[in-house]
């Protein structure tokens, strides 16, 4: 099974409308922003997209709009994860059936369970479908519940179409582990990362991300990428600096904060359905100070 995921891949936020009801019309927008914008992939919804906060109907409504309007132009993978597992097994199914390029699962939730229901459960879910399956790891998210470096093994081993992990533990000890797991058996087994950390992940074998910051600097995103994968080092440096700096900018109030950015690149997505907040005027001219110290306003493309 050919893998095509790599590069900085876009998340795109869930936009909603004041009364926090799905607002479709933004999403096709938003879409189509990030194709144009040079994204090698989407991906939706990660936490950035409020999946948490969003009912099983309004999940497949979603996706079919990702699936329909992206339109083979790039991947498009739905994280098909639940907080019941009975909701990703449907979810990951009614991927498959609207032509999604794949899913993205990641650890159950809440619970913690042995290294062996998390193999069992993983086989459950890839072994439901047909198209690639990328496995999340996020033990800030999962109470230190992790996948190992045997345990990526022994599911690379057993399953055909498992193809990439979203490596999130922000760890490049974890990192080096997975990847050399990973490889030894599938070599071309895509390692990404959770952000935009590629200067630390590429020369550990990384060949991408999923993205917090695409919404507000594509450009910064797409050139950080091209230039660790030059093996030019040295503004690598300079460029995983910035993007660092701007992701403990949206890091704080998560995804609210992002919002807010956008809707200083005049790309607004509405409000953040509760119980997060939605980020206040003074939150985003705070916001606009930053973006305007590092030079992403007058750099990056400013509305749709």
């Amino acid at each position: 099974m050919a893998n095509k995921f790599r590069g900085v891949m876009q998340s795109p936020v869930t936009p909603l409308k004041d009364d926090f009801s799905p607002d479709l019309e933004t999403f096709e927008r938003l879409l189509d922003f990030h194709v144009r914008s040079g994204s090698p992939a989407i991906s939706w919804p990660h936490h950035k997209g409020e999946s948490l906060n969003l009912t099983i109907a309004e999940r497949k409504k979603f996706a079919e709009a990702a699936v329909k309007v992206v339109a083979g132009r790039v991947p498009v993978t739905i994280h098909a994860s639940a907080l019941a597992v009975e909701d990703t097994m449907e979810l990951a199914r009614h991927a498959q059936s609207i032509g999604a390029d794949g899913i993205l699962a990641i650890t159950p939730y809440f619970w913690a369970p042995t290294l062996e229901s998390i193999y069992e459960y993983f086989v459950r879910v890839a072994t439901s479908i047909d198209i690639p399956v990328i496995s999340y790891n996020s033990p800030s998210y999962l109470a230190g519940v992790e996948i190992t470096g045997d345990l990526m093994k022994r599911l690379i081993e057993r399953l055909p179409n498992f193809v990439g992990v979203k490596e999130a533990s922000f760890n490049s000890e974890k990192f080096i582990e997975l990847s050399r797991a990973a490889h030894s058996v599938r070599p071309d087994f895509s390692m990404l990362t959770g952000v935009e950390f590629l200067l630390p992940s590429v020369p550990l074998g990384g060949v991408g991300s999923y993205s917090a910051a695409g919404s507000i600097c594509p450009n910064l995103c797409n050139e950080l990428f091209e230039t660790c994968m030059a093996g030019n080092w040295p503004k690598a440096r300079e460029l995983q600096i910035k993007l660092t700096r701007i992701w403990h900018l949206f890091r704080d109030q998560y995804p609210s904060s992002l919002k807010g950015g956008m809707v200083l690149m005049g790309r607004p997505v509405g409000p953040t359905r509760p119980p997060l907040p939605t980020a206040s005027r003074e939150r985003q001219e705070y916001i606009r100070v930053q973006l305007e110290e590092m030079g992403i306003m007058q750099t990056e493309h400013h509305g749709w």
